[in-house]
C-alpha cells in the first residue's frame, strides 16, 4: 500500500473504514482496481472495504446478544462506518458530450453576420 498510495491523505482513506472498526490488524484485504486517478482509486477502495465489512460483519456480538431491542437495526458496523460517511456514494457523473457543440456544454463561437 506505500507503494501504491504515496500521498498520507490516501492512505489514511484506504484505512479508515478498518481503523474505525478496530480491524487494521486482524484482516487482511487484498483490493484491485483500475481507472480514474490515485485519489479516487483511494476513495473507491476504502468504500469497497467498508461495504465488505458491512456484509462480513452484520451482525455484531451486541446485536446478537441483544435480540428483543431490534432499534439499532443494521449493526454496530454498519451504522459507524455509515455515521463517519465510508458508506456514502458521490453520484455525479461527467455530462456527455453533445452534438454540435465543442463539449457537454461549451458551444462554438456565434457569428451573426
Amino acid at each position: 500500500m506505500e507503494d501504491f498510495f504515496s500521498e498520507e491523505k490516501d492512505r489514511a482513506a484506504v484505512i479508515g473504514p478498518l481503523e474505525l472498526t478496530d480491524l487494521r490488524n486482524r484482516i487482511d484485504v487484498f483490493v484491485n482496481v483500475h481507472g480514474g486517478g490515485i485519489t479516487g482509486q483511494a476513495g473507491a477502495t476504502s468504500q469497497g472495504i467498508a461495504r465488505a465489512l458491512k456484509v462480513m460483519f452484520g451482525q455484531t456480538q451486541q446485536e446478537a446478544s441483544d435480540g428483543a431491542d431490534g432499534a439499532e437495526g443494521g449493526g454496530g458496523f454498519a451504522k459507524k462506518l455509515r455515521d463517519s460517511g465510508y458508506l456514502t456514494r458521490d453520484s455525479r457523473m461527467k455530462e456527455r458530450k453533445k452534438y454540435g457543440k465543442k463539449g457537454a456544454r461549451k458551444s462554438f463561437q456565434f457569428s451573426k453576420r
